[in-house]
């Protein structure tokens, strides 16, 4: 039996594994089938404290990777395909081919950003294509961008973008904004905000494979094509917990989010949740590394109560 199974492998995941290793706790990271989580899609990471010059998504999941196995962690290339934690030791089932026995278990799996679904957009995530303005809106100074979407999310993005970018044009399936009354107001009355209603991106343009110059936009009404020159593309449509596997397992919201308890604890006792799985605010790597540490801190209080350890 493992005293500790993690299930997810980014920010949040691999910080709990930092923290439990260190605690002598062993702990198994089941990695998931996206190792390093949604940052390893990200080119450059400058707001992450302690790399003043910028690292890498993946060179920093790497880094924390490896800091966790120093201390003892455990990290495989597997996923939890089913779970029970309705007796102790908790059972996880893994790839469907083996089960793994817990005394505590860390969910980490995350939430991930929604997308159109293009081939076009798929290939330049990360080349232009971002679902995170806060993450990646630096790099865009001085360029035209888009945003779709239409809730109060995209115009948070899409203002938060007028910082870096000359113009930012809010696409848009429908001809006015889902968003608040005061988000809209915002958005209407910012004069680097521009709007393409009734369309619909049907093609992330790209001269180079590297970067993007343009969308192909349809108009849903008429069916007519245009080119929107711009220099990247933000997606505001959503985020989706992964959250599949625990329902019915945790209490989960009504977004599927894992409904918080005290601290980092779940509706299972012994069972605790850190990073974008939990958090529908912040979502930053940061942020998630912080919960990280707190459920990993929570998780050996709570087995040593038990007397594991």
């Amino acid at each position: 039996m493992r005293k500790v199974v993690i299930i997810g492998s980014g920010p949040a995941g691999l910080t709990a594994a930092i923290y439990t290793a260190r605690a002598n706790l062993e702990p198994l990271v089941l990695e998931g089938i996206q190792p390093g989580g949604q940052l390893t899609t990200t080119n450059e990471v400058e707001n992450f404290p302690g790399f003043p010059e910028g690292i890498t998504g993946p060179e920093l999941m790497e880094q924390m990777r490896g800091q966790a196995q120093r201390f003892g962690a455990t990290a495989e290339f597997k996923s939890a395909t089913a779970v029970d934690f309705t007796t102790t030791p908790f059972k996880i089932e893994v790839d469907g081919t083996e089960t793994v026995e817990a005394a505590s278990v860390i969910i980490a799996t995350g939430a991930s950003a929604m997308y159109l679904g293009l081939e076009s957009e798929q290939k330049l995530i990360g080349h232009g294509v971002s679902a995170c303005a806060t993450c990646d809106g630096f790099f865009f100074k001085g360029k035209e961008l888009a945003v779709v979407g239409g809730g109060d999310s995209a115009v948070e993005e899409a203002t938060f973008l007028t910082r870096f970018a000359t113009k930012v044009t809010i696409v848009h399936r429908r001809d006015e904004l889902r968003a608040s009354k005061i988000m809209r107001a915002r958005a209407e009355e910012n004069p680097k905000v521009e709007f393409a209603w009734n369309s619909v991106v049907e093609e992330v343009l790209t001269e180079t494979g590297n970067e993007v110059t343009g969308l192909k936009l349809r108009d849903v009404k008429t069916g007519e094509t245009r080119v929107l020159p711009v220099g990247g593309l933000f997606l505001a449509i959503g985020h989706r917990p992964n959250t599949e596997v625990f329902k019915g397992r945790v209490e989960l919201d009504e977004k599927g989010y894992i409904k918080p308890y005290k601290h980092s604890s779940t509706s299972v006792p012994g069972v605790f949740a850190a990073g974008d799985v939990v958090d529908t605010r912040y979502r930053q790597a940061i942020t998630a590394a912080g919960m990280g540490c707190q459920a990993a801190l929570d998780c050996e209080k709570w087995l040593e109560e038990k007397g594991i350890g």
